[in-house]
């Protein structure tokens, strides 16, 4: 790829400014001008005063905190860079952490903002010191005006006023919002606790990693809750709970905590804090040291034959809805519901589209269209493809292939020798999430971080006969 590619120049950009990406970031010419209205190029798309400012100055302060700090094996980091999108009737900022093992969300609902306006837009900026300053000052009965650009965040309050400009945001945070759009779609609340629940759940956590048992249980004893290292009857998993600690910063304006979960896949947990006029939302992996942009939720969609180009359909429809309806997406695109699933995939993994829990529904984030992203940020897919075109794949009986092995010079585990001698693995097409593969990576991970290359190879054999050929040096 070339050092700098232009993503967003043309006549059909919905960006008032170029965006490019490149090996350590994505430059967001932002303030998109996509509106109802049209194209605009407005310098703000949020500008307001704040019913609850000492809520939102201390969410943003919990955001700066958690996209600074490694959880595993801690180090700080220089990164404080949310992510902006506004809705029309909400503001959202988005953080992973520096080690890519928690995503944090903080939301802003149009009423908690007073004599302003929402407007559309996304961007991305640094929340540096003398920003942190500020916020840290902002008094719960103080008037605060916040103001979200295409250039900067400004935030303002009678004593002072404080502006930051727009920086790169980390490439790696691309797979990483797709995969948790992938991971979260499928997970249920698991528990509702009040807000004085809340409160000393948050005050029993870890503060730091535990090596040996990364893992904590909420138990009620009465109306008590206890934060144990063991699981007990009716015991809600929190894996890592050490870094839900950033959300201490907002005790005193807990309104609640809901934990969701899938507790049948091990894929970590969300736990979501309702707020007056807000919600933040934590995302944990499974375990500390695992990272979102590495989980693979999204390799089934991703690999579905007709996928990209009914993103492309898709795109052209998002306005940057808070909530994107299926059905809708069906009817104007005139596709049916699993092709449109896999085309909201498409867009989730070049992080256009995110999943919000509460309301069970996708919504749009407008990010720098890279149609070569998919290939490029989930290599799995890349060499299921390519072990197609090589003919690698075999296909036995029923639902059973068998898909010749890349290491020929001796036996690797777990695979079978053909009686023309060439290693290779069963796989068995059972269903997303069911399948099985007889290779080291199925052995190791099991299919909670995304199916293998193998089990790839085969569904794209068995969905289409056609496939695109992949760069010959890429390695399988």
């Amino acid at each position: 790829m070339q050092a700098s590619q232009d993503l967003a120049t043309g006549p059909g950009s919905a960006f008032a400014s170029p965006s490019t990406v490149d090996g350590t970031g994505m430059h967001l010419g932002l303030a998109p001008a996509l509106t109802p209205d049209g194209l605009v190029a407005s310098a703000s798309f949020f500008h307001g005063f704040l019913t609850q400012p000492q809520v939102y100055a201390r969410g943003l302060l919990a955001l700066a905190e958690i996209t600074a700090t490694r959880y595993f094996q801690y180090t700080p980091s220089h990164l404080r860079d949310p992510v902006f999108t506004a809705h029309g009737d909400r503001l959202r900022a988005e953080v992973f952490s520096a080690c890519n093992g928690v995503a944090a969300r903080l939301d802003l609902h149009a009423c908690a903002v007073d004599g302003g306006e929402i407007g559309r837009g996304t961007t991305n900026v640094d929340l540096g010191e003398t920003m942190k300053s500020a916020l840290a000052q902002v008094r719960a009965e103080q008037l605060m005006h916040l103001d979200v650009g295409r250039e900067q965040v400004t935030v303002s309050t009678l004593d002072r006023t404080e502006t930051e400009r727009k920086v790169e945001m980390p490439a790696r945070w691309i797979p990483a919002f797709g995969n948790l759009a992938g991971i979260h779609r499928g997970f249920e609340q698991l528990a509702s606790y009040d807000g004085a629940t809340a409160r000393r759940i948050l005050g029993q956590l870890p503060v730091s990693y535990r090596s040996g048992t990364d893992a904590s249980w909420i138990s009620m004893h009465g109306r008590m809750p206890r934060l144990t290292d063991r699981p007990g009857p009716g015991a809600v998993r929190i894996p890592g709970a050490h870094r839900l600690v950033a959300a201490r910063r907002l005790l005193t304006h807990l309104q609640g905590m809901e934990v969701y979960g899938d507790p049948d896949a091990g894929r970590g947990v969300v736990v979501e804090f309702p707020l007056p006029g807000g919600r933040l939302s934590l995302g944990l992996t499974e375990q500390s040291w695992r990272g979102f942009s590495g989980e693979g939720a999204l390799l089934v969609s991703l690999s579905a034959p007709q996928a990209a180009v009914d993103a492309d359909v898709l795109s052209t429809l998002l306005a940057f809805e808070p909530v994107i309806e299926v059905p809708r997406m069906m009817r104007e695109a005139a596709l049916p519901e699993q092709r449109v699933l896999d085309g909201l995939a498409v867009l989730a993994a070049a992080g256009r589209v995110g999943w919000d829990l509460a309301q069970q529904a996708y919504y749009h984030r407008e990010l720098p269209h890279d149609p070569s992203r998919v290939e490029r940020d989930h290599p799995r897919v890349r060499s299921a493809r390519r072990l197609v075109a090589q003919g690698a794949v075999h296909h036995r009986e029923g639902d059973r292939f068998w898909v010749e092995s890349s290491q020929q010079d001796e036996i690797p585990a777990g695979a079978t020798t053909d009686a023309d001698g060439r290693h290779g693995y069963d796989v068995n097409l059972r269903g997303p999430g069911a399948d099985t593969c007889a290779c080291p990576w199925v052995a190791q991970e099991g299919l909670s971080r995304g199916p293998c290359k193998h089990i790839l190879a085969a569904r794209i054999l068995t969905e289409d006969g056609t496939y695109a050929l992949v760069d010959d040096h890429q390695p399988v």
